[in-house]
């Protein structure tokens, strides 16, 4: 080979190499319940569950039972879709902004929503508080059809609520396996935040 065109492959290698790599970035999508899709629903409306647009091709699985609510990203499984749900123990509510990170590649990792969870303590003849939490979640893909939360992040006691939650999507959705490993609390952690509640299928790669 010339040498000339050897430099130049050379070169071009160097380049490669010394490109940067590119930060995790966010994506936001909005979830419309009246625009999601029934998939079940018990009589009186004591239970639900939606299939909301979600980013791109990735749904949102939405489902609510007393007063409580719980949501997973992505092409989870049946069982995952039928048995899971990770909420709070007081009753509570989700947002309707999700923040979606996508990796250096633009495939979303993590998801980040916020929860306000009720006060337990307020009656109906108080005007009801509500701590707020940052769910982390991760996002489940053909591969790996389970969608469950990664961390908790208290929105009320901590200034960098939002950069704390996506430090959490960026470094621990990805190595995070459902069932297995649990889901931490991260930075301060005030009395309004609420206990967290799990349900999981068993058997999570069904």
């Amino acid at each position: 080979m010339h040498p000339s065109r050897c430099l130049f492959i050379a070169s071009l290698a160097a380049l490669a190499a010394a490109a940067p790599v590119r930060a995790n970035e966010s994506a936001y999508t909005e979830r419309n319940l009246d625009a999601c899709k029934t998939l079940s629903q018990e009589e009186e409306g004591a239970s639900v569950t939606l299939q909301c647009d979600g980013y791109r091709d990735l749904a949102v699985y939405f489902k609510e039972g007393d007063l409580r609510q719980s949501q997973s990203y992505g092409p989870v499984s049946k069982a995952w879709l039928d048995e899971a749900f990770e909420s709070f123990g007081p009753f509570n509510h989700s947002n309707a902004k999700i923040e979606w990170r996508l990796d250096g590649k633009g495939a979303p990792v993590a998801t980040i929503v916020r929860w306000f969870v009720s006060d337990p303590e307020t009656t109906s003849d108080i005007e009801t508080r509500y701590g707020q939490v940052l769910v982390v979640s991760t996002v489940a893909t053909a591969q790996g059809p389970t969608s469950c939360v990664v961390g908790y992040v208290d929105a009320l006691e901590n200034k960098d609520a939002n950069a704390l939650a996506r430090e959490i999507a960026d470094t621990k959705a990805s190595g995070f396996t459902c069932g297995k490993d649990e889901p931490q609390w991260h930075g301060k952690r005030g009395s309004l935040a609420g206990e967290p509640m799990r349900y999981l299928p068993e058997d999570t790669g069904k």
